[in-house]
Parts: structure tokens; sequence; C-alpha cells
């Protein structure tokens, strides 16, 4: 295990794994950050440098303080060659396994491996697997045309982390101060974009996760058919890549609003899924349910 601390093999880093796009997008996006000002204080850890064989991407270790927050508590990974992700996972103090925590990939193997790493230090861990299309966005070379609207052109602007409460309700994943507290820090760091109301309420979003992906596109229910979700799509994924990111997202194969909405703006849907793990020791499992 080695852990890169240079910025010069960072940068190299970052231009190596634009050769293995799709499937290093999550690794790339998290590394594109570390290397730009490293908000959520992240760290890369290689199997070998630099013929590396497997990348994950996690939380410095001084920078943890919630064994509860998965959501924080996240590590992205890549490998090519898939014997060499299992053999550093099994290393000592790669990945803290004594918190809920998360792994995200766009590589098919990551939950078989994981459980098989998880099994090999006889951990007694819960993991929920969640597997979704994962996307690109074309280039957006202007700023998205307000004819597809069908209301008055509304007020776009970005969001601001006293937003942050209604993103906690409306998401699916939320509802949580873990999850609070995180969306909170996802608007303070990364891109975000939200029209707001007469009143200056946020009525449809979309923000930026740690990975430079796309996430929580969200229209509140009185606000929808009116376009909203379209032109903030557009504008977030313009905003990323006027940044140099990628502008990618994920979505469940059962929201066929989202998906129809990705086909209209020529989202590419990639050959590869992106695949979520929140894995929960035992014991977190018996202090949730006391």
């Amino acid at each position: 295990m080695l852990v890169l601390n240079c910025s010069t093999k960072l940068l190299t880093l970052e231009n190596m794994l634009k050769s293995h796009f799709p499937e290093s997008l999550k690794v790339y996006g998290a590394v594109m950050n570390i290397n730009r000002g490293n908000p959520f204080q992240k760290e890369v850890v290689v199997d070998s440098w630099p013929d590396f064989k497997a990348v994950i991407t996690r939380r410095q270790r001084e920078a943890e303080t919630d064994n509860f927050d998965h959501y924080t508590n996240a590590y992205a990974v890549f490998y090519k060659d898939v014997s060499a992700y299992q053999q550093l996972l099994e290393e000592r103090d790669v990945i803290n396994w004594d918190q809920v925590f998360q792994i995200q990939g766009l590589q098919s193997e990551l939950y078989a491996v994981s459980k098989a790493a998880a099994n090999a230090k006889l951990l007694d861990l819960d993991i929920k697997l969640s597997s979704f299309k994962a996307v690109h966005f074309s280039p957006v070379s202007s700023v998205p045309d307000h004819n597809f609207l069908t209301g008055p052109i509304p007020r776009l602007t970005y969001l601001s982390v006293s937003d942050a409460d209604l993103l906690n309700r409306t998401w699916s994943r939320g509802g949580n101060q873990q999850c609070l507290r995180y969306i909170a820090k996802l608007i303070e760091c990364f891109p975000s974009v939200c029209v707001r109301d007469e009143q200056g309420n946020p009525v449809s979003w979309g923000i930026t996760d740690q990975f430079a992906t796309m996430c929580h596109g969200y229209t509140l229910p009185d606000h929808r058919r009116k376009g909203y979700s379209r032109l903030v799509a557009l504008t977030l994924a313009r905003k990323l890549q006027s940044r140099g990111f990628p502008s990618q997202g994920n979505v469940l194969d059962d929201n066929v609003a989202s998906i129809n909405l990705l086909k209209s703006v020529h989202a590419e849907f990639l050959p590869c899924r992106f695949h979520r793990l929140i894995l929960t020791p035992a014991a977190f499992s018996r202090q949730t349910l006391l």
C-alpha cells in the first residue's frame, strides 16, 4: 500500500485515469477535487506506483469524526486487476472497517470482491448494494435556451447552506443528521444550480458530490412539468464542464421520468453501471435497533 501525497504524482494520476474512462470516472472525480483544494479532505491509496493496478480514494483518517456517517466515510475504487483490488482491501489500515461506510465504483466485481475481503478478515458486516445506470452529459457549449419552459423565465441561481434542510427532507437517501451535514458540506464546496420562486425558495435543484457526480436532482411536486429539471441539469453540466470536470450522473432503472429527461438532452448511457455499497458493522446495526 502506498499513499500518494506528492502533488506531482497526484496530477500524473489524474491524467492516467483519463485513459480508463468510463470505469475510472468516480476515482477521477475524487482525484480532481483533491488536486483543486481538497475540500473533502481525501487521499489516494494505490497498490504500487507508477504501474498501479488498483486505486482507492478515501477520507483522511484525521478528518473522520462520525462513525455512523456513511455519506462522508466514502471510498471510490478503480482497478485494472481485480485481484490487486482484493489484496489492497485485505491489507491493514487501507479501509476503516470499524465504522459505517460506503464504496463506490463503476466495475461489476465491486460487491463480490468487497464481500470476499470482509469474509477473509472474519468481519460481521451487512453489505447493501445499490446499482444504477451511469450517464455522461454531452458538451453543453452555450447557456441552455428557455424554449422548452412552459411558463415565465425562472430565477436561476445556486444553492446556499441554508437550503440544506429542504434537500435533506426531499432526498430519498436523506432525513437524518448525517445527511444534513453532508449536504451542507456539498453545497459549501461544490457547484450547484437551483430555480427559486418569487419568495426566493428553491423549487428545483441539482448538486455535485465529492466524486464530481451530479446528484439529488429534484423538483418540488407543485413545480413539475415546467422544464425546470432540464434547465437545472444542463446548467449544472455546463458549469462542471467549464471547470474541466466530467459531467457524470447516475439514475435508477425505474426512474422513468429522469431517464426520459436524460434521453431528451442526449446524455450518454455508459456501458458500465454505477455500484454503491453501504457496509455496516453488526455492532452498529445493533446500536441502531436499540
